[in-house]
């Protein structure tokens, strides 16, 4: 393929820039912790997709392969080196009404079309619109999902086996007490110590992984009673086989599905895209929002015609990755490749690990993703802004991540567009020649147009009024509307006015009102956000 178009496509898709930094040349030693990171990972993978698959209500695998396949496609393509993707709860939640009233088969279509809106998306370069996500909801979103991580563990301390048979996982089953409680809480402790300790002695083993390594060969060595692995389910099975879903191709099919993966699609968009920008602030280095896009469709395509659930990224495995030491897309190659070893060979061996020493990793992932300092500065920060941290964490806890940033970004908007409409006001004077001059400053917008209407004296004013915009901006149809009603009703009580620095988009776009209009040499030069039909002189919105 020609250069120029590898150009034009890498473009097209707001492709990152993805040359290795010195620290993430492939040598030796970046290989042994990359493949180590990956090792860790992989090892964090498997409960949690255990556990997303029994709260989907499908089999254990349906959710180990979805960790694979997702986690292999956006390793390889994804818009951000590091990141991990796989099964995740956050999806899992909205899959349960599907699965239980239809079917799995009908949650394989599902994913499929989920995954090509979310390649539609990527192509259209919807991806960058994530920029419109403020700090404050960046903040909530981590605590939010810190906290969701920190419950999602709780269910770890809870009797394995009646949960299983009753399909929804550890959540169902009793809670530790006595003993094993306190083995269980001793052996998270422990595997915490480990993982704070190991960078003070050695980096040549990833932290994480030595926690889980230590821990679970003292368990098996001692023969010590505690929730494992293989409590959960059993990871032993077969590679993916092609699959095409068993549902009428019909368009009832197609109204039933549909809704579930535009809510899927989207949710599993927002949680990737703002873990890529997360991981991206940690590791320094930009990631490509559309090519992210175009990665998780790809991977939730392929997902669905192998007998997977779909994924998006996952911010705590993402997490590990970094803190482990990943950079560069072997390590999650790695994690997803470790995967499929742990499903084809290595199932007896994964399901005796204990379950706490993963739930100390992910406590340490916890404490490593929650913005400590968002706490610090609620004080310090404007009023609003605090209130939407805390708002989008709550949400985040209580509903799901989406519906949180969602929440967030409104709330944020409303927050901007109330404090700009405050700002209109008037500066007057009059001239020698006894004009009375407005003199307009701060943005002139639908939230404002109110304000700039009641600035003016129509029956105070004299027989000349001039208002001038240098210092402000018109923005959309609502300010130009009242601009036109308020030279309307200086014309009805029979004076003059004159509009000057008007950009020369407000000189075309204005109908009534354009004859008032003075030019100058010095009118500023900007677009407003509306179109103006010339059939029919109507004003309307982009």
């Amino acid at each position: 393929m020609p250069r120029s178009i590898l150009a034009s496509f890498a473009n097209r898709l707001d492709l990152p820039d993805l040359r290795l930094s010195p620290d993430e040349k492939l040598t030796p030693a970046r290989l042994r912790i990359e493949l180590l990171s990956g090792l860790t990972v992989a090892l964090a993978l498997v409960p949690e997709a255990v556990a997303f698959a029994f709260v989907a209500g499908v089999h254990p695998l349906v959710g180990l392969y979805a960790a694979f396949l997702v986690g292999l496609v956006t390793a390889l393509i994804g818009g951000r080196p590091g990141m991990i993707s796989g099964a995740t709860g956050a999806l899992a939640v909205v899959m349960v009404a599907l699965v239980a009233e239809h079917g799995v088969e009908y949650l394989f279509a599902t994913v499929v079309l989920m995954g090509i809106l979310q390649v539609i998306a990527g192509v259209m370069r919807w991806g960058k619109f994530i920029r419109l996500v403020p700090h404050p909801v960046m903040l909530g979103f981590v605590n939010g999902l810190a906290i969701v991580i920190f419950l999602a563990q709780m269910t770890q301390f809870k009797v394995p086996g009646s949960a299983e048979a009753s399909g929804h996982g550890t959540a169902g089953g009793e809670w530790l007490s006595g003993a094993p409680l306190w083995t269980m809480l001793a052996l998270v402790a422990a595997t915490m110590a480990i993982i704070w300790v190991m960078p003070r002695i050695t980096r040549a083993i990833p932290a994480p992984l030595a926690g889980i390594g230590i821990v679970a060969v003292v368990v098996i060595a001692f023969g010590l009673d505690v929730p494992r692995v293989g409590d959960m389910a059993s990871i032993e099975g077969g590679l993916p086989a092609f699959h095409i879903p068993m549902v009428p191709m019909t368009w009832e099919t197609f109204e039933i599905i549909l809704p579930y993966a535009v809510i899927l699609a989207a949710i599993g968009l927002i949680e990737s895209l703002l873990t890529l920008n997360l991981v991206g602030e940690m590791t320094g280095k930009r990631g490509g929002a559309s090519q992210e896009c175009v990665a998780q469709g790809a991977a939730n395509v392929l997902t669905g015609f192998f007998g997977g659930m779909g994924g998006c990224a996952m911010i705590g495995q993402s997490m590990i990755n970094v803190k482990s030491g990943g950079r560069t897309r072997v390590a999650a190659v790695a994690a997803a490749l470790f995967l499929l070893s742990f499903i084809l060979f290595a199932a007896p061996l994964i399901e005796q690990i204990p379950l706490a020493a993963l739930v100390g990793v992910m406590f340490m992932v916890v404490i490593g993703t929650f913005a400590w300092n968002s706490i610090r500065i609620l004080a310090k920060v404007p009023l609003t802004d605090a209130f939407v941290i805390v708002l989008v964490t709550v949400v985040t806890v209580y509903s799901d991540l989406a519906v949180a940033v969602v929440v967030g970004v409104i709330v944020s908007a409303l927050a901007y567009a109330w404090n700009n409409a405050r700002r209109i006001h008037a500066k007057t004077y009059a001239t020698p020649e006894g004009a009375k001059v407005y003199q307009v400053q701060g943005p002139l917008f639908f939230g404002s147009s109110d304000g700039f209407a009641e600035m003016f004296d129509v029956a105070g004013d004299p027989g000349l009024v001039i208002v001038d915009f240098a210092d402000s901006r018109v923005v959309d149809q609502s300010a130009l509307q009242a601009i036109e009603a308020v030279a309307a009703k200086y014309e009805a009580a029979g004076k003059r006015i004159q509009l000057r620095h008007l950009s020369r988009d407000c000189h075309r776009l204005l109908t009534k009102a354009g004859h008032l209009v003075v030019d100058s040499e010095d009118d500023p030069d900007y677009a407003l956000a509306v179109n103006y039909d010339v059939r029919t002189g109507i004003l309307g919105g982009h």
